[in-house]
Order: C-alpha cells, then sequence, then structure tokens
C-alpha cells in the first residue's frame, strides 16, 4: 500500500500488482483447496490427537459428511478431490513464499504491516475494536493506512495461519515423513496434524467470511476496484 498524502475524495493508488496479483491467485487457490479438503476429509470425517486415528480410536471431533455441493469435484470421489488438492497444494505454497520475500524486498511489510508503538497503545486498540463495532471506518487519510485490527488478522494469516496450514498438510503427506521426519515429531503425530490442519483451514474460512463482510459494508466497489487495479477512491473526512 502506497502512502500518499491525499485530498478527500481524490484517487490514489493503493495496493501493489505483487499485492493484487496474490490477493486474487491466493483466492482462487484457497477456494480449490478448501472444498478439495472437504472432500478429501468426507472419506473419513473424523478428527484425532497423536499419531494413529481409526474407527475404533476416540475422536475428538466426529461429523457427518459435508454436502456435495460445497465439496470439489461436487461429488463423492476421493480420488478427484485428492488429485486438485494436491494439485493447487505446491502452487499456493510458492506463491505465499514468494509474496513474502517480495514484501521484504520492496518494504510493503516493515511499512505497512509492522505495528507502531501507537498501535499497540490499549485506548488506541480499545477505540479501533469500538469503531469496528460500530461499523465507522476510516476516512480522510487514516484510510490509506491499515488499522490495527486489520494489522493483526493480516500478520496473523500470513505468518500463522498460512504457514500452519502448509506444514500440517506436509506433515501427513507419507513422502515427507521420509525426507522430513521431524514434521511428525513437531506437530505431535499424523493424526495431530490433520487436526490442526482442519482447524487452521476453518480459521482461514472465517477470515475469509469476515473480509468479504467488511468490504461490503466499507463500500465494495470503491474496494474491489482498489484490488483490481490498485486505484482507490478516499472516503471524505467526518466532520
Amino acid at each position: 500500500m502506497d502512502s500518499p498524502t491525499p485530498t478527500d475524495g481524490i484517487t490514489v493508488k493503493r495496493h501493489r500488482l505483487s499485492t493484487r496479483l496474490w490477493h486474487w491467485l491466493n483466492a482462487a487457490l484457497l477456494y480449490v483447496l478448501f472444498t478439495s479438503g472437504l472432500g478429501i476429509f468426507n472419506a473419513h470425517p473424523r478428527l484425532y490427537w497423536g499419531q494413529y486415528g481409526a474407527n475404533f480410536d476416540h475422536a475428538w471431533l466426529e461429523l457427518e459428511r459435508f454436502p456435495g455441493w460445497i465439496t470439489l469435484p461436487g461429488l463423492y470421489n476421493l480420488a478427484m478431490s485428492r488429485h486438485w488438492h494436491l494439485t493447487a497444494a505446491p502452487i499456493f505454497a510458492f506463491a505465499l513464499l514468494f509474496y513474502m520475500l517480495w514484501s521484504l524486498a520492496n518494504r510493503h511489510l516493515t511499512r505497512d504491516l509492522a505495528f507502531r508503538r501507537d498501535d499497540l497503545r490499549p485506548c488506541h486498540i480499545w477505540q479501533d475494536i469500538k469503531d469496528h463495532a460500530r461499523l465507522r471506518f476510516p476516512t480522510g487519510q487514516a484510510a490509506l493506512r491499515y488499522n490495527v485490527l486489520q494489522k493483526a488478522s493480516y500478520v496473523g494469516v500470513i505468518f500463522i495461519l498460512l504457514p500452519l496450514v502448509i506444514l500440517t498438510g506436509l506433515t501427513m503427506a507419507p513422502g515427507m515423513n521420509a525426507a522430513w521426519p521431524w514434521l511428525v515429531d513437531l506437530f505431535g503425530g499424523r493424526q495431530s496434524a490433520r487436526s490442526l490442519h482442519f482447524i487452521a483451514a476453518f480459521a482461514l474460512a472465517a477470515f475469509f467470511i469476515v473480509h468479504i463482510l467488511m468490504v461490503i459494508l466499507a463500500g465494495p466497489i470503491n474496494e474491489v476496484r482498489s484490488m483490481i487495479t490498485g486505484r482507490y477512491r478516499v472516503p471524505e473526512e467526518r466532520p
């Protein structure tokens, strides 16, 4: 995100090309991975902690199968779900790695996502929470900066949830167990990794739903245009 000092109501460049490309690629890949992952989960809709998990073991979570319309390929087909999942997964992992490195190089992380001292003041955090609860979105120059809740959510997704879903996915792959056996120990067993993978995937889905809701409430035309073209119309400052 660029940080000019505009006048209210004018159009400015908000998102860099690298951010926009990664955003839309990530949206498509996450859709494929989540829906195909539900198809894979339907083969054994139970979750366990530890190394082992079978029908007679105690499951901490047991669900009915997800309906076909929310899975990929749209019907119960474990082979096709695995095909979609394993095709999208390496693209997703390398795209995240490239985005992280590129964001370090162009200072997007340090300039836009790093917490400032004022961001972490309790009164500032509490004010942001109240503004979000009342749907009072930033206006004027403040609209061009990420607020503390946005920074916390983006940092949590980029540096915690996305790496977690990738590493736990690798832990479940038999080939990776042979190449990197320490992954199994790191997550306490393949079944624990599967449980964490499931939790992280649904946390990402929850983030996606909240993100879409905030875009709609903040003004979808302006927000979506800024993520397609990079151009953003600055909301007028409140009196």
